[in-house]
């Protein structure tokens, strides 16, 4: 008769990683969301999705891809690019390459909100993220990111290249 096998547990120094790691997930996009909406009145993930919006060529690309590349649904994020609409930072047009999909562009008046607000939001990533640590602890941050990163989701095409 075979004993069962212990269940897998954390070991001490697991858990202060794993606590300390959750703490910043948990945290950091808070802070960050705070800093943008009282400094330019706009959402982390609608920041998120502008300014992902301003380095894709013309400033467009398909909804399904800014989800993809945000971590949102397709649903969610037609919610928040409404809003945008509504300030007139980008537009929803159909992809003439195939009508099934929907393009979002950045209009000028999004890449003049953009450029606004990017110096403050670099800040805060600054003193949040990078000015508590070393240059040798920024590099090894990135090198972790991307091993959990590919661990997490091995096929993301979002995962920048190393």
């Amino acid at each position: 008769m075979e004993t069962p096998q212990e269940p897998r547990r954390l070991t001490d120094g697991e858990k202060e990683a794993w606590h300390a790691l959750a703490g910043v997930l948990v945290r950091l996009p808070g802070a960050l969301d705070a800093q943008l909406q009282r400094d330019a009145g706009v959402s982390h993930v609608e920041y998120q999705v502008m300014a992902m919006l301003s380095e894709a060529p013309e400033r467009t690309m398909r909804m399904s891809e800014v989800a993809g590349y945000t971590g949102t649904s397709l649903s969610r994020l037609s919610h928040l690019v409404k809003r945008l609409e509504k300030s007139d930072w980008v537009r929803r047009t159909p992809d003439p390459a195939d009508g099934r999909y929907t393009l979002a562009t950045l209009t000028d008046t999004g890449r003049e909100k953009v450029v606004a607000t990017a110096p403050g939001h670099a800040e805060a990533v600054s003193r949040y993220v990078f000015e508590p640590l070393t240059l040798a602890q920024q590099r090894q941050l990135r090198d972790i990111g991307r091993r959990i990163w590919g661990t997490v989701a091995p096929d993301d095409h979002c995962l920048p290249p190393s």
